[in-house]
């Protein structure tokens, strides 16, 4: 019987082969070298996570246990922590690389975009495998990732596998990528990466903040759990709501409150769309559910707008809008600490009816415990409208908190005051200073 073979079939199964033959090959060395140094700060396996929430670096710890699962030694670091030594020098890395507004990428992957600009890296040496993280909804769909792709290919670097694209958190494209790891690692006894589960919430307390704006409604929603004690957080981190209309995209919020206050507390705005309708997830928290119905959330930590090692530095907090919520749990934890040097700059659009935390800036100030206050309201006239303006204007002081040490924090909206605010800060102080500020982690944003 005459077989008729199809040269495009074979082509790629030669292809498919010779990928499998690298990953063996990479096993096999990673296995020789693991005999030979066994240590974690020696890791032949390096997983690199470009994070701007915590899902990468969460994605990137779950990738590290498997790894170690099949006797293999690895570590995770932030891409922010790669240097040009490291990259020339690595023989395996795995990128997880989140993507967030149209196509950009994440803060901490600063300094890797500029090293992978340089005309001179050559990457021959660096087998490598990437997880994009996105949402399809963008035009720029896991935009950053696959610029880093296209980088690294572009620079000789070799991929064990084909680039994992990641809808929005889908459990498919999740367990495609735990399946190349686990044949990288030789084990199909891989630790379980199911997310922590949604918990049951109840509705304490909601209070509209700004009646009469002529922006849309901002509620302020206190959330209580329906059994046992709160959950663990700290300023700056996050919590994901999953609305009933749309339970399998979840919507994230920074977390206003401290645990000491005894609720979580959000501040959300109702979106309104042009249709005359509202946001699935803002329409349901601030309209539909009534106080005392269940909530499904779950609380994220974020790591890179925690305080961290900034505990002991001055700390100058920019936002706008319902920005204020991460800013305000910091100012709150500060002050239960009793660090008072602490400055403020927040922009909205009435004094009169977008002022929100109003009250404890304002108790916060009297009881010395917020040194400077720069307040703008872009509807109020004056030369000073919006945060930026305010930066500028107060350039010499910025300049002096930044060399005593201090660290910036920004949160709000990514679209107009994030790029502005950046923008501002690259000229007051500089663009070499600012990039320092954020390899060193006094530069932190969440933005939105």
């Amino acid at each position: 019987m005459m077989i008729s073979v199809d040269p495009l079939r074979w082509g790629g199964a030669a292809a498919a082969v010779a990928a499998y033959a690298g990953m063996c090959l990479a096993l096999l060395r990673a296995r020789r070298g693991l005999r030979k140094d066994g240590g974690a700060d020696n890791a032949d396996w390096l997983v690199a996570y470009a994070s701007q929430t915590g899902t990468g670096e969460a994605l990137a710890e779950h990738t590290v246990a498997t790894l170690r699962t099949g006797g293999l030694s690895a570590r995770a670091v932030s891409v922010e922590h790669l240097d040009d030594a490291t990259l020339r020098g690595a023989a395996r890395i795995l990128f997880i690389a989140s993507t967030y507004g149209e196509g950009d990428a994440p803060d901490s992957a600063a300094r890797l975009a500029r090293l992978l600009e340089q005309p001179d890296l050559a990457l021959g040496q660096l087998h490598y495998a990437l997880l994009a993280l996105g949402d399809s909804s963008y035009a720029n769909y896991c935009g950053f990732g696959r610029r880093l792709d296209a980088a690294l290919q572009a620079r000789g670097a070799q991929a064990l596998f084909e680039r994992v694209d990641v809808d929005r958190g889908r459990a498919a494209a999740i367990d495609t990528w735990q399946h190349h790891l686990s044949h990288l690692a030789g084990t199909s006894d891989a630790p379980d990466w199911s997310a922590p589960s949604y918990g049951d919430w109840r509705i304490g307390a909601r209070r509209l903040l700004n009646p009469g704006s002529a922006g849309a409604p901002v509620y302020r929603i206190d959330l209580l759990p329906a059994t046992g004690d709160l959950p663990g957080w700290e300023a700056g981190d996050l919590v994901q709501v999953s609305a009933p209309g749309e339970p399998d995209y979840p919507r994230e919020y920074s977390i206003a409150s401290t645990m000491g206050e005894g609720c979580l507390s959000l501040l959300v705005r109702l979106h309104l769309r042009d249709d005359g309708g509202v946001g699935m997830a803002s329409g349901w928290l601030c309209r539909e559910a009534r106080e005392g119905d269940p909530v499904l959330l779950r609380v994220r930590q974020h790591s890179r707008f925690r305080i961290g090692d900034n505990a002991g530095r001055p700390l100058v907090l920019i936002g706008n809008g319902t920005g204020i919520a991460g800013l305000r749990a910091h100012l709150k934890s500060r002050a239960d600490a009793g660090e008072a040097r602490n400055w403020l700059v927040f922009g909205e659009r009435n004094e009169a009816h977008d002022h929100f935390c109003a009250a404890d800036i304002a108790a916060w100030r009297q009881a010395g415990m917020l040194d400077t206050l720069s307040l703008t309201f872009s509807r109020d006239g004056g030369s000073v409208r919006y945060v930026q303006h305010a930066l500028d204007a107060q350039a010499a002081q910025l300049r002096a908190w930044v060399d005593a040490g201090a660290a910036i924090y920004v949160c709000g909206s990514l679209q107009g005051m994030a790029g502005a605010v950046h923008d501002t800060l690259a000229r007051v102080l500089g663009s070499d200073a600012l990039a320092l500020l954020d390899e060193t982690g006094r530069y932190r944003r969440d933005v939105y």
